[in-house]
């Protein structure tokens, strides 16, 4: 009994190493990384807190939802194994509301907003306070086909005209988007109401906005799925179909983000030889595009045992060097100013100006704490993009975004 016993705390005690050591485990979750991008940035990390801590890259679910759902079951029980929490752009209001994440004050602050770029900031910012710092964004380009066409179109409507002579020739001649009844959708008409001057809510984010920027976005849309440019599988398009129907060879356009670049190097080098970038396109000629971007936020969970730390650690994983690592391992751009004149990130993204240029124009999804209710709003009001009535479909997002700003949201 006596050895059982001996053998037995033996190996709680090793169970319990780092913590009994005085070497804490900071919990890091985020999204699942197949680049090693993000455990090389937990790994460096480790080593350089001089064994003050050590960070577990534990990964969420692979698609938004179910890491949004784990994160909010795990938090609403105060669960203090979490430290810190890759996030969504869309959900720091959300989760500062409810109080499961931390503000960043003083120093700590200082140092997230210091050489960030400004729309990315704005992702993690709720109230005027900042809950999170930016570790990547992303934003959407337009792809094309240079041997069909030679000068890529500035606006949706020089676009779909290209599109119609392409379609009478027949040429290739789709523009892929994302159609689908799903995030993507919102993504869309988020983007196209901002460049042409409006929002979906007011700057307070109490109130819808819309208004006739709405019906204008809502008329682009509509009028691009009854046009030659909408793939036929427009109403079940996300981001990846359409990266392989640009592939295929049906397409002369695709709207994306920048994954896509490397990918068609790979899976067709022919097609590639003519795969070119150009500025996301404008609703007026005279008004800048304004993309919406995407990206992951760093907050620190309000039931952590060791904030100070997950502080800390959480600066130490989006700086410049693990920014840079998981920008050219894993395809995502940083959110640090400085590495767009980094030589080894633009020979690996040569469209980095132009990324660099819609971040610094971008706009951001509304932010509120009622964003996932705001967001089903607008994708089922708009799907299909064919049936869309424009005038209508502002009217009842309208009514339905100002009932979700009234409710406290679904927390699953």
């Amino acid at each position: 009994m006596l050895i059982a016993l001996t053998l037995l705390a033996s190996a709680l005690a090793a169970c319990g190493g780092d913590e009994g050591a005085g070497r804490p485990t900071l919990n890091w979750y985020n999204f699942p990384d197949d680049s090693g991008a993000l455990q090389t940035a937990a790994d460096r990390c480790s080593a350089a807190s001089g064994g003050r801590y050590r960070i577990s890259y534990n990964r969420l679910p692979r698609g938004a939802d179910g890491q949004r759902q784990q994160l909010v079951r795990r938090l609403a029980a105060e669960d203090d194994s979490m430290d810190i929490l890759g996030l969504d752009v869309t959900w720091a209001a959300e989760f500062a509301e409810a109080r499961w994440i931390r503000e960043w004050t003083g120093e700590t602050r200082r140092r997230a907003a210091e050489g960030t770029l400004r729309v990315p900031l704005q992702t993690a910012t709720w109230k005027g306070r900042l809950y999170a710092v930016p570790y990547n964004t992303n934003t959407q380009l337009l792809w094309y086909r240079a041997d069909l066409v030679p000068t890529p179109p500035r606006t949706w409507t020089e676009m779909l005209d290209i599109s119609r002579d392409l379609a009478r020739r027949g040429e290739p001649h789709y523009v892929e988007i994302q159609g689908a009844q799903y995030e993507g959708l919102t993504v869309w008409f988020n983007s196209l109401i901002n460049s042409a001057g409006g929002s979906i809510l007011d700057p307070d984010a109490t109130e819808p906005s819309l208004g006739p920027p709405a019906v204008r976005a809502a008329s682009i849309m509509r009028d691009l799925a009854g046009s030659p440019a909408a793939d036929p599988s427009l109403p079940n398009q996300m981001e990846d179909q359409n990266r392989l129907a640009m592939e295929s060879g049906v397409a002369a356009f695709e709207l994306n983000y920048p994954f896509v670049y490397p990918s068609m190097k790979a899976n067709n080098p022919a097609l590639f030889e003519n795969f070119r970038w150009a500025p996301y396109p404008r609703v007026d000629a005279g008004r800048p595009a304004r993309p919406t971007i995407g990206g992951i936020d760093l907050a620190v969970s309000a039931y952590s045992r060791h904030p100070d730390l997950a502080f800390e650690a959480a600066l130490c994983l989006r700086d410049r060097e693990n920014q840079l690592t998981a920008a050219l391992k894993g395809g995502l751009p940083p959110t640090l100013r400085s590495l767009y004149d980094e030589p080894a990130f633009m020979k690996e993204y040569p469209f980095s100006k132009e990324v660099l240029a819609a971040l610094e124009s971008a706009s951001v999804r509304p932010r509120t704490p009622a964003y996932q209710n705001v967001s089903v709003a607008v994708s089922h009001t708009l799907s299909p993009p064919s049936a869309i009535e424009p005038e209508k479909a502002v009217d009842t997002i309208r009514d339905q975004t100002d009932e979700a700003l009234r409710s406290e949201g679904v927390i699953p």
